[in-house]
């Protein structure tokens, strides 16, 4: 088929190297906005192109669907950019995507000049700022960029570039993501700055270590900063059980708040070795004890010993990765969930999250309900959480709303 009409005729217009037709209806997800062009949805190719070079993609019927950037080895195949034909994928328009989505924070944030007592914001959030593949963090002066596609490969050097102007940041370091190295042949070392080992940060006001070099994901969770303020707030006066607790930034805003006791589950010793540092950083007088533990076991044997608590904190890793292993992941918040439900003492508050954007809060609720039930206790919303500001989400993609939160009241 001839991919041409008379859209792509009017001035301004200039075509790709190669061009992907898509199957009958599978233009429905991009023209809602999805990013995502995946190998099964394509019919037809005309041109060749390397990784990471612009393509042009038509419906069935060979009208201009957008343009995106090139992976013919992906499963995920084209990530788009944009649905207008004159706009090309050039280093001038990545690097105007980079600056508006840095200067989106500094609107909601103020500058980095002005940051005081939070230096740690998300900058740069894949499909939710039009650039698939791309997450991107400012601790305080340093920029740690995640790449989740061998698509931005031969764009880096721009990336770095621009972030580093747009920011103020003195060193901007790369991290490949991991599944993408796998998923997508995306290389391990991507260049950059050399990755600090610690950079110290603010968070609500208190003082926190950002492992760069080997932490979690980028070293810091930022899209709990809104949440861990919120959650503290119910710690006054309560014995506070916080499980998955990482580097203990919950705990840190618990003591502050007024609990009377925090207990600290984790499986990494060094990230429970990180936590107690930062009560160090952050001296509150309240006696806090850490555990190197598997939760759920650890859940299952504080209810044989009838251990309690007053309030417990669920904030585990992400539990489904993939829409097949949904029920089994919504058995397994359900299962933590309700263990929680039972250590509870009557009127105690259950923080729980999940971080898996493929549990709506609608499964998210329901499975909460499933284990109130189990549990045998009465149980109460009082507040839904989510991700803060720096984490926005596109209404045309709902997978960005990852993260989800309640507050609940056990009796």
């Amino acid at each position: 088929m001839n991919m041409t009409n008379a859209k792509q005729d009017e001035a301004g217009f200039v075509a790709s190297k190669i061009r992907v037709r898509l199957k009958p209806g599978r233009e429905k997800q991009i023209l809602r906005g999805s990013a995502w062009v995946f190998s099964g949805a394509i019919e037809e190719v005309d041109g060749a192109a390397a990784v990471g070079e612009p393509v042009d993609v038509f419906d069935d019927g060979g009208e201009f669907l957008g343009r995106g950037l090139w992976h013919p080895e992906a499963d995920m195949t084209v990530r788009m950019f944009t649905q207008d034909p004159k706009e090309t994928l050039d280093e001038a328009f990545f690097r105007g995507r980079i600056r508006r989505a840095v200067a989106m924070r500094h609107r909601l944030f103020g500058p980095r000049a002005d940051w005081r007592d939070t230096n740690a914001y998300r900058m740069v959030f894949s499909e939710a700022d039009g650039l698939s593949g791309l997450i991107v963090d400012q601790y305080a002066d340093v920029v740690a960029l995640q790449v989740g596609s061998k698509v931005w490969e031969r764009w880096l050097p721009i990336v770095r570039d621009e972030l580093k102007t747009a920011t103020g940041a003195s060193c901007v370091f790369v991290r490949a993501e991991g599944e993408a190295v796998k998923r997508e042949g995306l290389l391990e070392d991507l260049g950059g700055d050399p990755a600090p080992e610690v950079v110290t940060i603010r968070e609500n006001g208190f003082t926190f270590e950002a492992g760069l070099a080997g932490g979690q994901k980028t070293g810091f969770y930022l899209d709990q900063r809104e949440n861990r303020r919120k959650v503290a707030a119910y710690a006054k006066g309560r014995e506070v059980l916080s499980t998955y607790c990482y580097t203990g930034a919950f705990e840190v805003c618990a003591a502050h708040a007024g609990a009377t006791k925090i207990s600290g589950w984790d499986s990494s010793e060094s990230a429970l070795a990180q936590a107690r540092r930062h009560h160090e950083l952050n001296p509150s007088g309240v006696p806090v004890e850490y555990e190197t533990a598997d939760v759920a076991q650890r859940l299952r044997l504080a209810r044989d010993r009838r251990e309690s608590w007053d309030m417990i904190i669920l904030d585990p890793p992400r539990m489904v990765t993939r829409r097949e292993g949904l029920e089994k992941g919504l058995r397994a918040y359900k299962d933590v969930n309700l263990l929680a439900m039972k250590l509870l003492r009557p009127g105690g508050i259950l923080a729980t999250f999940s971080c898996s954007g493929l549990v709506d809060m609608e499964n998210f609720r329901m499975m909460i309900g499933w284990a109130a039930h189990d549990s045998e206790r009465r149980v109460r919303i009082l507040e839904m959480l989510g991700q803060p500001a720096d984490h926005p989400v596109p209404v045309e993609a709902p997978e960005c709303e990852y993260l989800k939160g309640l507050v609940c009241m056990v009796d």
